[in-house]
């Protein structure tokens, strides 16, 4: 049997997903505008914090509302972007490889259509 408190939190959890959705362009557009921002000759420490910051977000919570691949995405760019980071000194020639993937994460994105949530999660709401 369900409670009205199963029901509150699938329609909450429900919410919370469209909400992500619909968020999802703008959060695409901001990594990609943070991008673009970023200069692989003189690369900027608090630019890269900030795009390591909106990376682990979005994987998290592509993730925990059921973008598995947009989410795996994300904590790869994050992942090597932290191992740039790590480095003293970083060619300028790896910053652009990791600047193109970036950019071709952002646009696969933004080109994608919204994937289904998993339907059968909220099998409880009436």
């Amino acid at each position: 049997m369900t409670g009205a408190n199963d029901t509150d939190f699938f329609v909450r959890l429900t919410q919370a997903n469209e909400d992500f959705r619909a968020g999802l362009p703008a959060t695409l557009q901001r990594l990609g505008a943070a991008g673009a921002d970023f200069d692989p000759a003189t690369p900027a420490p608090a630019l890269a914090d900030d795009l390591q910051s909106l990376l682990h977000t979005l994987a998290g919570a592509a993730v925990t509302f059921g973008f598995r691949e947009l989410g795996q995405g994300a904590r790869a760019l994050e992942q090597r972007l932290r191992v740039l980071t790590a480095f003293e000194h970083v060619g300028e020639d790896d910053w652009r490889a990791w600047l193109a993937s970036l950019d071709d994460f952002v646009r696969s994105g933004l080109a994608a259509p919204a994937p289904a949530y998993h339907s059968a999660a909220f099998s409880l709401l009436p």
